[in-house]
Protein backbone atom coordinates (compact mmCIF):
# COMPACT_ATOMS: atom_id res chain seq x y z
CA UNK A 1 0.00 0.00 0.00
CA UNK A 2 2.57 2.06 0.65
CA UNK A 3 2.02 4.88 -1.99
CA UNK A 4 2.62 8.95 -1.92
CA UNK A 5 -0.43 10.13 -1.97
CA UNK A 6 -1.57 13.36 -3.54
CA UNK A 7 -3.62 16.38 -2.38
CA UNK A 8 -6.80 17.69 -4.66
CA UNK A 9 -7.17 21.21 -6.36
CA UNK A 10 -9.19 22.66 -8.75
CA UNK A 11 -9.77 19.29 -9.84
CA UNK A 12 -5.79 17.93 -10.10
CA UNK A 13 -4.37 16.06 -7.68
CA UNK A 14 -0.67 16.88 -7.25
CA UNK A 15 2.49 16.53 -5.54
CA UNK A 16 2.75 19.44 -3.21
CA UNK A 17 5.62 22.17 -3.99
CA UNK A 18 7.24 21.77 -0.55
CA UNK A 19 8.37 18.53 -1.63
CA UNK A 20 7.83 17.18 1.79
CA UNK A 21 5.78 14.70 2.74
CA UNK A 22 4.09 12.83 6.05
CA UNK A 23 4.53 9.09 6.75
CA UNK A 24 1.28 7.72 7.86
CA UNK A 25 2.44 4.84 10.05
CA UNK A 26 -0.08 1.71 10.68
CA UNK A 27 -1.00 1.33 14.51
CA UNK A 28 -1.18 -2.17 14.92
CA UNK A 29 2.10 -3.19 12.41
CA UNK A 30 5.34 -2.03 12.27
CA UNK A 31 5.08 -0.18 9.07
CA UNK A 32 4.05 2.76 6.91
CA UNK A 33 0.76 2.29 4.81
CA UNK A 34 1.41 5.50 2.76
CA UNK A 35 2.81 9.28 2.54
CA UNK A 36 0.27 12.02 2.06
CA UNK A 37 1.49 15.98 1.24
CA UNK A 38 2.43 18.57 3.47
CA UNK A 39 1.67 21.52 1.78
CA UNK A 40 2.35 25.05 1.91
CA UNK A 41 -0.26 28.18 2.78
CA UNK A 42 0.40 28.85 -0.57
CA UNK A 43 -1.35 25.74 -1.94
CA UNK A 44 -4.14 25.64 1.00
CA UNK A 45 -4.31 29.19 -0.20
CA UNK A 46 -5.15 27.93 -4.19
CA UNK A 47 -7.41 25.38 -2.79
CA UNK A 48 -9.57 27.97 -1.37
CA UNK A 49 -9.34 30.38 -4.08
CA UNK A 50 -10.47 27.40 -6.18
CA UNK A 51 -13.60 26.43 -3.62
CA UNK A 52 -14.66 30.50 -3.86
CA UNK A 53 -15.06 30.47 -7.67
CA UNK A 54 -16.89 27.38 -8.04
CA UNK A 55 -18.86 27.63 -5.73
CA UNK A 56 -20.93 30.47 -7.63
CA UNK A 57 -21.73 28.05 -10.54
CA UNK A 58 -22.17 25.56 -8.16
CA UNK A 59 -24.89 27.26 -6.30
CA UNK A 60 -27.12 27.81 -9.46
CA UNK A 61 -27.00 23.98 -10.16
CA UNK A 62 -30.38 23.02 -9.65
CA UNK A 63 -30.63 20.53 -6.45
CA UNK A 64 -31.40 17.55 -8.95
CA UNK A 65 -28.69 17.78 -10.11
CA UNK A 66 -26.26 18.16 -7.13
CA UNK A 67 -27.87 15.09 -6.26
CA UNK A 68 -27.09 13.41 -9.32
CA UNK A 69 -23.60 13.62 -8.74
CA UNK A 70 -23.68 12.21 -5.07
CA UNK A 71 -25.67 9.39 -6.28
CA UNK A 72 -22.72 8.51 -8.51
CA UNK A 73 -20.13 9.02 -5.25
CA UNK A 74 -22.60 6.41 -3.80
CA UNK A 75 -22.28 4.33 -6.89
CA UNK A 76 -18.33 4.83 -6.79
CA UNK A 77 -18.13 4.04 -3.18
CA UNK A 78 -19.76 0.80 -3.28
CA UNK A 79 -17.28 -0.33 -6.19
CA UNK A 80 -14.41 0.54 -3.65
CA UNK A 81 -15.82 -0.34 -0.54
CA UNK A 82 -13.57 -3.33 0.53
CA UNK A 83 -10.31 -1.21 -0.95
CA UNK A 84 -11.48 1.58 1.73
CA UNK A 85 -12.35 -0.53 4.16
CA UNK A 86 -9.02 -1.83 4.05
CA UNK A 87 -7.46 1.04 3.80
CA UNK A 88 -9.20 2.26 6.86
CA UNK A 89 -8.21 -0.86 8.74
CA UNK A 90 -4.81 -0.42 7.86
CA UNK A 91 -4.09 3.12 9.13
CA UNK A 92 -6.23 3.57 11.65
CA UNK A 93 -6.43 0.07 13.07
CA UNK A 94 -9.95 -0.51 12.75
CA UNK A 95 -11.48 -4.28 12.43
CA UNK A 96 -12.23 -5.04 8.61
CA UNK A 97 -15.68 -5.99 9.02
CA UNK A 98 -16.71 -2.47 11.08
CA UNK A 99 -14.49 -0.67 8.21
CA UNK A 100 -16.95 -1.81 5.49
CA UNK A 101 -19.88 -1.47 7.83
CA UNK A 102 -17.88 2.45 7.97
CA UNK A 103 -18.31 2.67 4.46
CA UNK A 104 -22.14 1.03 4.18
CA UNK A 105 -23.18 3.54 7.13
CA UNK A 106 -21.64 6.23 4.52
CA UNK A 107 -23.45 5.15 1.59
CA UNK A 108 -26.52 5.52 3.63
CA UNK A 109 -26.08 8.66 5.09
CA UNK A 110 -25.20 10.07 1.61
CA UNK A 111 -28.37 8.65 0.13
CA UNK A 112 -30.51 10.02 2.96
CA UNK A 113 -28.60 13.57 2.87
CA UNK A 114 -30.03 13.53 -0.63
CA UNK A 115 -33.09 13.25 -0.38
CA UNK A 116 -33.44 15.20 3.13
CA UNK A 117 -32.27 17.97 0.88
CA UNK A 118 -34.71 17.46 -1.41
CA UNK A 119 -37.75 17.95 1.00
CA UNK A 120 -36.42 20.79 2.47
CA UNK A 121 -39.52 23.11 1.05
CA UNK A 122 -39.29 27.30 1.33
CA UNK A 123 -42.57 28.72 2.49
CA UNK A 124 -44.12 31.98 2.56
CA UNK A 125 -45.86 34.06 4.61
CA UNK A 126 -48.84 37.07 4.33
CA UNK A 127 -47.90 39.77 6.07
CA UNK A 128 -52.03 40.40 7.29
CA UNK A 129 -51.51 37.90 9.81
CA UNK A 130 -49.10 40.33 12.03
CA UNK A 131 -51.30 43.01 14.17
CA UNK A 132 -51.32 45.89 11.60
CA UNK A 133 -49.66 44.02 8.75
CA UNK A 134 -51.43 44.09 5.26
CA UNK A 135 -52.06 41.72 2.60
CA UNK A 136 -49.85 43.48 0.44
CA UNK A 137 -47.04 42.13 1.66
CA UNK A 138 -45.73 38.19 1.13
CA UNK A 139 -42.73 37.08 2.03
CA UNK A 140 -40.66 34.46 0.50
CA UNK A 141 -38.39 32.17 2.49
CA UNK A 142 -35.74 29.54 1.34
CA UNK A 143 -32.36 28.39 2.01
CA UNK A 144 -29.06 29.27 0.78
CA UNK A 145 -25.79 28.55 1.13
CA UNK A 146 -23.04 30.13 3.10
CA UNK A 147 -20.40 29.50 0.92
CA UNK A 148 -16.86 27.91 1.19
CA UNK A 149 -16.82 25.36 4.24
CA UNK A 150 -13.94 24.47 5.93
CA UNK A 151 -14.04 20.12 7.18
CA UNK A 152 -11.80 18.88 9.25
CA UNK A 153 -12.20 15.48 10.55
CA UNK A 154 -11.17 13.16 13.08
CA UNK A 155 -9.25 9.92 12.80
CA UNK A 156 -11.34 7.43 14.43
CA UNK A 157 -14.44 7.12 11.83
CA UNK A 158 -12.30 8.73 8.81
CA UNK A 159 -15.30 8.19 6.22
CA UNK A 160 -18.54 8.61 7.76
CA UNK A 161 -17.48 11.50 9.81
CA UNK A 162 -15.76 12.98 6.72
CA UNK A 163 -19.10 12.54 4.36
CA UNK A 164 -21.42 13.91 7.03
CA UNK A 165 -19.84 17.38 6.92
CA UNK A 166 -19.39 17.24 3.49
CA UNK A 167 -22.50 15.81 1.93
CA UNK A 168 -24.71 17.77 3.49
CA UNK A 169 -22.22 21.32 2.53
CA UNK A 170 -22.83 20.24 -1.46
CA UNK A 171 -26.37 19.24 -1.74
CA UNK A 172 -27.34 22.30 0.07
CA UNK A 173 -24.95 24.74 -2.76
CA UNK A 174 -21.43 25.31 -0.45
CA UNK A 175 -18.12 24.30 -2.35
CA UNK A 176 -15.69 22.12 0.58
CA UNK A 177 -11.64 22.75 1.54
CA UNK A 178 -11.85 19.05 3.59
CA UNK A 179 -8.88 18.76 5.99
CA UNK A 180 -8.90 14.95 7.22
CA UNK A 181 -7.24 14.36 10.47
CA UNK A 182 -3.34 13.32 9.25
CA UNK A 183 -3.90 9.91 10.53
CA UNK A 184 -6.84 9.26 8.30
CA UNK A 185 -5.97 11.33 5.78
CA UNK A 186 -4.88 8.38 3.43
CA UNK A 187 -8.98 7.21 4.01
CA UNK A 188 -9.90 10.47 3.32
CA UNK A 189 -8.34 10.53 -0.11
CA UNK A 190 -9.98 7.49 -1.11
CA UNK A 191 -13.42 8.84 -0.21
CA UNK A 192 -12.56 11.34 -2.17
CA UNK A 193 -11.02 9.74 -4.96
CA UNK A 194 -14.49 8.06 -5.33
CA UNK A 195 -15.99 11.65 -5.95
CA UNK A 196 -13.30 12.52 -8.77
CA UNK A 197 -14.42 9.60 -10.46
CA UNK A 198 -18.30 11.05 -10.24
CA UNK A 199 -17.32 13.55 -12.47
CA UNK A 200 -17.69 16.40 -9.71
CA UNK A 201 -17.08 20.27 -11.33
CA UNK A 202 -13.95 21.78 -10.48
CA UNK A 203 -13.25 22.98 -7.24
CA UNK A 204 -16.33 22.12 -5.91
CA UNK A 205 -14.26 19.75 -3.47
CA UNK A 206 -10.56 20.53 -2.53
CA UNK A 207 -8.17 17.94 0.04
CA UNK A 208 -5.45 19.95 2.05
CA UNK A 209 -3.25 17.78 3.59
CA UNK A 210 -0.14 18.93 6.08
CA UNK A 211 1.07 19.98 9.19
CA UNK A 212 -1.89 21.49 11.42
CA UNK A 213 1.42 23.83 12.49
CA UNK A 214 1.72 24.63 8.97
CA UNK A 215 -1.51 25.45 7.73
CA UNK A 216 -4.19 24.67 11.04
CA UNK A 217 -4.15 28.32 11.21
CA UNK A 218 -4.05 29.50 8.18
CA UNK A 219 -7.43 27.70 6.89
CA UNK A 220 -9.30 28.62 10.02
CA UNK A 221 -8.42 32.45 10.19
CA UNK A 222 -8.97 32.80 6.04
CA UNK A 223 -11.26 35.15 4.96
CA UNK A 224 -12.25 32.75 2.28
CA UNK A 225 -13.51 30.13 4.70
CA UNK A 226 -17.19 30.83 5.30
CA UNK A 227 -18.31 28.29 7.62
CA UNK A 228 -16.30 25.56 9.58
CA UNK A 229 -17.44 22.11 10.93
CA UNK A 230 -14.57 19.91 13.10
CA UNK A 231 -14.86 16.96 14.74
CA UNK A 232 -12.25 16.43 17.10
CA UNK A 233 -10.41 16.88 20.68
CA UNK A 234 -11.37 19.94 23.05
CA UNK A 235 -8.38 21.65 23.44
CA UNK A 236 -8.11 22.17 19.37
CA UNK A 237 -12.14 23.05 19.43
CA UNK A 238 -11.62 25.95 21.42
CA UNK A 239 -8.71 27.22 19.83
CA UNK A 240 -10.80 26.86 16.27
CA UNK A 241 -13.48 28.84 18.37
CA UNK A 242 -11.19 32.03 19.38
CA UNK A 243 -9.59 32.09 16.39
CA UNK A 244 -13.01 31.52 13.78
CA UNK A 245 -13.37 35.55 13.32
CA UNK A 246 -17.19 35.47 13.93
CA UNK A 247 -17.81 32.59 11.32
CA UNK A 248 -20.79 30.02 11.91
CA UNK A 249 -19.19 27.10 13.64
CA UNK A 250 -20.40 23.64 14.56
CA UNK A 251 -18.03 21.81 16.60
CA UNK A 252 -18.27 17.74 17.67
CA UNK A 253 -15.50 17.36 20.82
CA UNK A 254 -14.34 15.33 23.77
CA UNK A 255 -16.99 13.90 26.08
CA UNK A 256 -16.75 11.88 29.36
CA UNK A 257 -20.28 9.98 28.92
CA UNK A 258 -21.43 8.47 32.16
CA UNK A 259 -23.42 5.51 32.82
CA UNK A 260 -25.92 5.68 35.43
CA UNK A 261 -27.19 2.27 37.02
CA UNK A 262 -29.69 2.48 39.55
CA UNK A 263 -30.82 -0.18 41.69
CA UNK A 264 -33.72 -1.48 39.64
CA UNK A 265 -31.85 -1.78 36.63
CA UNK A 266 -31.48 -4.74 34.24
CA UNK A 267 -28.36 -5.65 35.17
CA UNK A 268 -27.90 -8.30 32.30
CA UNK A 269 -28.97 -5.88 29.95
CA UNK A 270 -27.37 -2.51 31.57
CA UNK A 271 -23.91 -4.80 31.30
CA UNK A 272 -23.47 -6.06 27.72
CA UNK A 273 -24.40 -2.38 26.77
CA UNK A 274 -22.02 -0.75 29.18
CA UNK A 275 -19.19 -2.95 27.82
CA UNK A 276 -20.17 -2.53 24.39
CA UNK A 277 -20.22 1.02 25.01
CA UNK A 278 -17.25 1.44 26.48
CA UNK A 279 -14.82 -1.21 24.71
CA UNK A 280 -15.82 -1.34 21.26
CA UNK A 281 -12.52 -0.19 18.98
CA UNK A 282 -11.44 0.31 22.11
CA UNK A 283 -13.27 3.20 23.48
CA UNK A 284 -11.59 5.13 20.54
CA UNK A 285 -14.69 7.38 20.45
CA UNK A 286 -16.16 10.44 21.38
CA UNK A 287 -19.49 8.41 22.45
CA UNK A 288 -17.76 5.48 24.63
CA UNK A 289 -19.26 4.77 27.61
CA UNK A 290 -16.24 6.76 29.93
CA UNK A 291 -17.21 6.40 33.16
CA UNK A 292 -20.18 4.41 35.47
CA UNK A 293 -21.90 5.35 38.31
CA UNK A 294 -23.63 2.52 40.25
CA UNK A 295 -25.94 2.48 43.53
CA UNK A 296 -23.58 0.81 46.05
CA UNK A 297 -26.46 -1.57 47.47
CA UNK A 298 -25.63 -3.56 43.39
CA UNK A 299 -22.03 -2.39 42.81
CA UNK A 300 -20.74 -6.03 43.97
CA UNK A 301 -22.98 -7.73 41.79
CA UNK A 302 -22.80 -5.13 38.71
CA UNK A 303 -18.83 -5.56 39.08
CA UNK A 304 -19.04 -9.07 39.28
CA UNK A 305 -21.16 -9.33 36.05
CA UNK A 306 -19.34 -6.61 33.97
CA UNK A 307 -16.11 -9.24 34.86
CA UNK A 308 -17.62 -11.61 33.43
CA UNK A 309 -18.76 -9.85 30.31
CA UNK A 310 -15.32 -8.72 29.91
CA UNK A 311 -14.14 -12.29 29.39
CA UNK A 312 -15.75 -12.03 26.04
CA UNK A 313 -14.39 -9.41 24.81
CA UNK A 314 -11.33 -9.93 21.90
CA UNK A 315 -8.20 -9.07 21.87
CA UNK A 316 -5.43 -8.28 19.04
CA UNK A 317 -5.55 -7.59 15.35
CA UNK A 318 -7.91 -5.55 13.51
CA UNK A 319 -6.96 -8.14 10.42
CA UNK A 320 -9.54 -10.62 12.70
CA UNK A 321 -11.53 -8.09 13.47
CA UNK A 322 -11.17 -8.30 17.38
CA UNK A 323 -12.50 -5.62 19.34
CA UNK A 324 -9.24 -4.79 21.57
CA UNK A 325 -7.00 -3.01 18.82
CA UNK A 326 -3.66 -0.93 19.57
CA UNK A 327 -4.89 2.27 20.05
CA UNK A 328 -3.75 4.79 17.18
CA UNK A 329 -0.11 5.68 18.59
CA UNK A 330 2.05 5.71 21.42
CA UNK A 331 1.40 9.33 22.99
CA UNK A 332 -2.19 7.61 23.02
CA UNK A 333 -1.55 4.52 25.10
CA UNK A 334 0.70 6.28 27.30
CA UNK A 335 -2.03 8.87 28.30
CA UNK A 336 -4.19 6.14 29.03
CA UNK A 337 -1.69 4.29 30.90
CA UNK A 338 -0.73 7.57 32.88
CA UNK A 339 -4.33 7.26 33.41
CA UNK A 340 -4.70 3.53 34.83
CA UNK A 341 -1.10 4.38 37.10
CA UNK A 342 -2.55 7.57 38.85
CA UNK A 343 -6.18 5.95 39.87
CA UNK A 344 -4.03 2.78 41.55
CA UNK A 345 -1.82 5.63 43.32
CA UNK A 346 -4.72 6.21 44.46
CA UNK A 347 -6.32 2.92 45.73
CA UNK A 348 -8.55 2.50 42.95
CA UNK A 349 -9.53 -1.46 42.56
CA UNK A 350 -7.68 -3.13 39.92
CA UNK A 351 -10.68 -5.43 38.60
CA UNK A 352 -8.92 -6.98 35.32
CA UNK A 353 -7.04 -5.60 32.85
CA UNK A 354 -3.88 -3.25 33.16
CA UNK A 355 -1.90 -5.04 30.77
CA UNK A 356 -0.25 -3.27 27.63
CA UNK A 357 1.89 -4.75 24.77
CA UNK A 358 3.10 -1.75 22.72
CA UNK A 359 0.04 0.07 21.77
CA UNK A 360 -2.42 -2.60 22.61
CA UNK A 361 -3.69 -1.95 26.19
CA UNK A 362 -5.96 -4.73 27.55
CA UNK A 363 -9.57 -3.83 28.77
CA UNK A 364 -9.37 -2.61 31.93
CA UNK A 365 -11.56 -2.43 34.90
CA UNK A 366 -11.12 -0.27 37.80
CA UNK A 367 -13.28 -0.35 40.70
CA UNK A 368 -13.39 2.32 43.75
CA UNK A 369 -12.71 5.09 41.84
CA UNK A 370 -12.85 8.45 43.81
CA UNK A 371 -13.22 12.01 42.48
CA UNK A 372 -9.74 12.71 43.51
CA UNK A 373 -8.53 10.88 40.76
CA UNK A 374 -8.02 11.31 37.14
CA UNK A 375 -9.83 9.11 35.36
CA UNK A 376 -13.12 10.09 37.08
CA UNK A 377 -12.46 13.76 35.14
CA UNK A 378 -10.04 12.98 32.14
CA UNK A 379 -10.96 11.83 28.34
CA UNK A 380 -8.82 8.51 28.03
CA UNK A 381 -10.10 7.34 24.63
CA UNK A 382 -9.09 3.99 25.51
CA UNK A 383 -10.08 0.73 26.84
CA UNK A 384 -10.34 1.50 30.82
CA UNK A 385 -13.75 2.17 32.51
CA UNK A 386 -13.46 3.17 36.12
CA UNK A 387 -16.61 2.24 38.54
CA UNK A 388 -17.69 5.21 40.57
CA UNK A 389 -20.07 3.88 43.90
CA UNK A 390 -22.58 6.65 44.69
CA UNK A 391 -24.88 6.27 48.07
CA UNK A 392 -28.05 7.74 45.76
CA UNK A 393 -28.88 8.76 42.21
CA UNK A 394 -28.81 12.62 42.97
CA UNK A 395 -24.58 12.12 44.19
CA UNK A 396 -24.37 10.57 40.47
CA UNK A 397 -25.92 13.29 38.74
CA UNK A 398 -24.00 16.08 40.28
CA UNK A 399 -21.31 14.27 39.25
CA UNK A 400 -21.97 13.76 36.18
CA UNK A 401 -22.69 17.20 36.01
CA UNK A 402 -19.19 18.46 37.32
CA UNK A 403 -18.00 17.06 34.34
CA UNK A 404 -16.41 20.23 31.68
CA UNK A 405 -18.16 17.53 29.04
CA UNK A 406 -21.84 17.44 27.71
CA UNK A 407 -21.85 15.41 25.02
CA UNK A 408 -23.92 12.17 25.98
CA UNK A 409 -25.08 9.82 28.88
CA UNK A 410 -26.63 6.56 29.56
CA UNK A 411 -29.07 6.14 32.55
CA UNK A 412 -30.39 1.98 33.43
CA UNK A 413 -33.23 1.54 34.84
CA UNK A 414 -36.46 -0.30 34.53
CA UNK A 415 -38.45 2.66 36.25
CA UNK A 416 -39.55 4.84 32.65
CA UNK A 417 -40.64 7.72 34.93
CA UNK A 418 -37.69 7.75 37.45
CA UNK A 419 -35.10 7.38 33.87
CA UNK A 420 -36.84 10.31 32.49
CA UNK A 421 -36.48 12.36 35.76
CA UNK A 422 -32.84 11.69 35.48
CA UNK A 423 -32.50 12.37 31.90
CA UNK A 424 -34.29 15.84 32.61
CA UNK A 425 -31.20 16.61 34.97
CA UNK A 426 -28.43 15.39 33.18
CA UNK A 427 -26.47 18.10 31.37
CA UNK A 428 -25.30 16.43 28.35
CA UNK A 429 -27.06 16.84 24.46
CA UNK A 430 -28.26 13.40 24.24
CA UNK A 431 -29.42 10.95 27.10
CA UNK A 432 -29.37 6.85 26.46
CA UNK A 433 -32.26 5.32 28.55
CA UNK A 434 -31.58 1.46 28.88
CA UNK A 435 -28.41 2.03 25.71
CA UNK A 436 -25.55 2.82 25.29
CA UNK A 437 -24.08 6.04 24.59
CA UNK A 438 -23.24 6.31 20.92
CA UNK A 439 -23.90 8.21 17.29
CA UNK A 440 -26.50 8.05 15.44
CA UNK A 441 -28.69 6.88 13.57
CA UNK A 442 -27.64 9.51 11.68
CA UNK A 443 -30.64 11.52 11.01
CA UNK A 444 -30.53 12.21 14.95
CA UNK A 445 -30.07 15.44 16.15
CA UNK A 446 -26.20 15.03 17.67
CA UNK A 447 -25.58 17.86 20.05
CA UNK A 448 -22.73 18.74 22.53
CA UNK A 449 -22.78 20.94 25.08
CA UNK A 450 -20.41 22.41 26.96
CA UNK A 451 -16.80 21.56 26.46
CA UNK A 452 -18.44 18.72 24.05
CA UNK A 453 -19.15 21.07 21.40
CA UNK A 454 -21.82 23.41 19.94
CA UNK A 455 -23.86 23.63 16.97
CA UNK A 456 -26.34 20.71 15.99
CA UNK A 457 -25.23 17.56 13.65
CA UNK A 458 -27.54 14.95 11.96
CA UNK A 459 -28.61 15.07 8.80
CA UNK A 460 -30.95 17.81 8.58
CA UNK A 461 -29.41 20.03 11.18
CA UNK A 462 -26.03 19.72 9.54
CA UNK A 463 -27.95 21.13 6.21
CA UNK A 464 -29.66 23.92 8.15
CA UNK A 465 -26.13 24.35 10.07
CA UNK A 466 -24.57 25.06 6.00
CA UNK A 467 -27.38 27.41 4.90
CA UNK A 468 -28.60 30.49 5.91
CA UNK A 469 -32.72 31.73 5.82
CA UNK A 470 -33.34 34.58 3.12
CA UNK A 471 -36.20 36.33 2.94
CA UNK A 472 -37.59 37.99 -0.23
CA UNK A 473 -40.77 40.41 -0.04
CA UNK A 474 -43.05 40.60 -2.82
CA UNK A 475 -45.40 44.08 -2.40
CA UNK A 476 -48.74 44.09 -3.88
CA UNK A 477 -49.72 47.77 -4.96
Amino acid sequence: MNSNYKFYVNGEWRESQTKEVIEIRSPYKDAIVGKVQAISQSEADEAIQAAKVAQKDWEQTSIRERGDYLYRWIKELATMKEEIATTIMQEVGKGFNDAVKEVERTIDLIRFTIEEAIHLYGESMLGENFPGGSRSKIAISHRVPLGVVLAISPFNYPVNLSAAKIAPALISGNTVVFKPATQGAISGIKMIEALDKAGLPKGVLNVVTGHGSAIGNYLIEHPGIDMISFTGGSETGKRIAKLANMIPLVMELGGKDPAIVVKDANLDLAVKQIVSGAFSYSGQRCTAIKRVFVEESIADELVSKLTKELETVTIGSPEDNKTIVPLIDKKSADFVQGLIDDALEKKAVLITGNKREGNLIYPTLLDHVTADMRLAWEEPFGPVLPIIRVKTVDEAIDMSNQSEYGLQASIFSQDIDQAFTIAGKIQAGSVQINGRTERGPDHFPFIGTKGSGMGTQGVKRSIESMTREKVTVININ
